[in-house]
């Protein structure tokens, strides 16, 4: 285990109370002293009584630090969101609401809600920045997920996901209505960089790649059982491990995903894939990312 790595007995002492939860937020978003909206002065500003606000010195205007994040008119707890919130950064495989109704003594309404908003709040923390580029080679693979068919390719009710992942790097999934080329080679051009090295299947989807911004399209076999091209090195071995894991997560913890919440999820699965060297910083993203 890291050094470093937030425990859940370091959690409870960095945040023993309400109150430190909102003086966090507070600090992470405005600083000690800022500037007043109202009366423009720099001001030092004090904690309101009985409301999650603090009011400036000079003029007692009320900022709300809650405000514009996922606890924004929320009657839960800050504690509570906090510790979920820690519970999504130390798993690998999700929280299920029900899971957090259990934790947390909330219905599952509320659990449900809150979990939705930290994934979505995860998916921005993370953001999407092209990869690759020069000298960087980038697997691009497709899959599909949810329906009610196992076997064949786009069963009932199936959504196709694209995902572009940087080798040793990290990963962008995008859902898509389909698995032809003018569905999957706008998302490859929009975030995949110029003159990078491109390893796909043998898809027809892809076959315009080595066209498109001067990348470097090698392509591996599935259907001659490759795994990695012995000629060329392609290989799309890495998403299709990032893949399984999402899959056996879906399964295991959340039973089944829609369509239409899909990419909540993605994005929970990408914030986490994208830090796994260096897991002990996935708290602290979430918990310093509060824009003002």
């Amino acid at each position: 285990m890291a050094k470093n790595t937030l425990t859940l007995r370091k959690f409870q002492d960095r945040f023993p109370t309400e109150e430190s939860c909102l003086e966090h937020l507070k600090l992470v978003r405005f600083g000690e002293r800022h500037e007043c909206e109202k009366c423009g002065k720099d001001a030092q500003f004090y904690r309101v009584q009985k409301r999650r606000s603090y009011a400036c010195e000079h003029c007692g205007h009320q900022l709300y630090p809650t405000a514009g994040t996922p606890f924004h008119r929320t009657r839960t707890s800050l504690r509570d969101w906090f510790y979920v919130m820690f519970l999504f950064c130390t798993t690998r495989n999700g929280v299920a609401a029900k899971e957090v109704e259990r934790q947390i003594g909330v219905t599952y309404k509320t659990a449900w809600r809150m979990c939705h908003e930290i994934r979505k709040y995860m998916a921005i923390v993370d953001g999407d920045e092209p990869l690759g580029g020069p000298f960087k080679t980038v697997e691009i693979d497709e899959t599909f997920i949810g329906g009610y068919r196992r076997n064949g390719m786009g069963g009932a009710g199936k959504t196709v996901v694209l995902g572009m992942r940087e080798k040793k790097g990290n990963i962008v999934t995008r859902v898509v209505p389909s698995r032809k080329s003018g569905d999957l080679l706008p998302h490859i051009v929009d975030l995949v960089k110029p003159y990078s090295e491109v390893h796909t299947d043998t898809l027809r989807s892809y076959g315009g790649l080595a066209t498109i911004k001067g990348y470097w399209h090698k392509q591996v076999d599935h259907s001659k059982e490759q795994y990695v091209c012995r000629d060329t090195g392609a290989t799309v071995n890495g998403v299709e491990g990032f893949w399984a894991q999402l899959k056996r997560s879906i399964n295991g913890t959340h039973i089944h995903v829609s369509h239409k919440h899909l990419p909540k999820y993605l994005g929970e699965f990408e914030f986490r894939h994208n830090r796994r060297h260096r897991p002990e910083m996935m708290i602290s993203a979430l918990m310093t990312s509060f824009a003002r």
